[in-house]
């Protein structure tokens, strides 16, 4: 069997050794007789999988004692409305800043909610950048502030923390989480869908910082109220188990390839492989400002766009799949998460200098 190399923005290609230790796992988690997939939620053999992956979860961003971490269902499209269902209600409004088609959704979910304030936008620029901290007009006594640190459409990161003062800052980190060191203490709260860099879809991680608990809208569901997660451990209701046991395998994998510093090392050189043959090329281009570029999901676009086709064909034969644009920014877009090795994203640069010298 031959593995393509997938270039997806999520769910994303998963590290190797991964997929082999559950394939090796499925029929019998280390002598217990089940697969993961059949374990009861509050059995011994599924509450350590949990534990571990909690313990994994706070070592590896160093999560500090008073902040609760979160093993949800949903996705990042439910915590939309799930972090204003329970924070808004501190002051009745909150500010957000808007990079790109996620924060907008992010935005406009939340004014069901409550009163939403945009403190700062790139909609001018064509979203292909990061607002200015200059720019942000944040209003009076919000609740908190909502950006997202990495527009998986439009290849635009935050390499950044805002300052927001003693305003909590809460992130979308779906697709750069665990790409690098974080400081978690400049947040008040960071929400993540897994299917980027830390697992498969099914299971969303939210670290919330302890005080910023118990402020729940009356009608908040139970399943979605923070503290009542919390209280039971992500288990209030039946949590989403097979997806955590290969968070807990990745987290593993992270750990053995040294960490988040040696992730965020890795990352710069498989982007840099990418930027620096744009930044050469007559034929293809980046859009985004340099200092905002993500190094998830690098976009780029042909000169001659009649070709686009032939050039996702052509990287389809090669084994290469999942390249073409979002469809709201159109143009091509390589996403490599930390799962996606080097000699895969020099192969890609190489199939793009072909192209141009063929097609020039």
């Amino acid at each position: 069997m031959t593995r393509v190399i997938n270039f997806s923005s999520g769910p994303a290609t998963l590290p190797e050794s991964v997929l082999r230790q559950a394939a090796d796992e499925m029929m019998d988690w280390q002598g217990s007789g089940m697969s993961v997939m059949e374990m009861s939620h509050r059995g011994p053999e599924f509450t350590q999988i949990l534990s571990q992956t909690q313990s994994l979860l706070r070592e590896l961003l160093a999560v500090p004692d008073n902040y609760v971490v979160l093993l949800l269902q949903g996705g990042a499209i439910a915590e939309n409305a799930i972090v204003p269902m329970n924070l808004i209600s501190r002051t009745g409004h909150a500010d957000y800043v808007v990079s790109g088609n996620w924060s907008l959704k992010s935005m406009q979910e939340a004014a069901r909610y409550g009163q939403v304030h945009m403190a700062a936008t790139s909609e001018a620029q064509g979203y292909n950048c990061m607002p200015a901290l200059s720019s942000w007009a944040l209003s009076a006594h919000p609740a908190y502030v909502h950006f997202c640190s990495n527009e998986t459409i439009g290849g635009v990161e935050c390499h950044w923390t805002p300052d927001t003062g003693d305003i909590p800052l809460v992130a979308d980190m779906s697709s750069n989480i665990m790409s690098k060191p974080i400081d978690i203490s400049r947040y008040g709260l960071i929400y993540a869908g897994a299917q980027k860099n830390i697992g498969p879809s099914g299971v969303t991680l939210v670290i919330v910082r302890r005080d910023l608990l118990g402020h729940a809208t009356a009608a908040t569901p139970s399943a979605f109220n923070y503290q009542l997660q919390a209280d039971n451990d992500s288990m209030y209701n039946t949590p989403p188990t097979y997806a955590i046991y290969i968070m807990g395998l990745v987290l593993q994998h992270i750990q053995r390839e040294g960490g988040l510093k040696d992730m965020e090392q890795h990352n710069l050189v498989k982007s840099d492989v990418l930027y620096d043959f744009l930044d050469h090329s007559s034929f293809f281009s980046n859009r985004v400002q340099r200092s905002d570029r993500s190094r998830m999901n690098v976009t780029f676009f042909l000169r001659d766009e009649s070709l686009n086709t032939e050039f996702l064909q052509g990287a389809e034969a090669k084994g290469m799949v999942q390249l073409r644009g979002h469809r709201a920014a159109g143009g091509m877009r390589a996403s490599i998460y930390n799962a996606m090795p080097l000699a895969s994203v020099q192969k890609l640069r190489d199939y793009m200098f072909e192209f141009e010298k063929t097609h020039a």
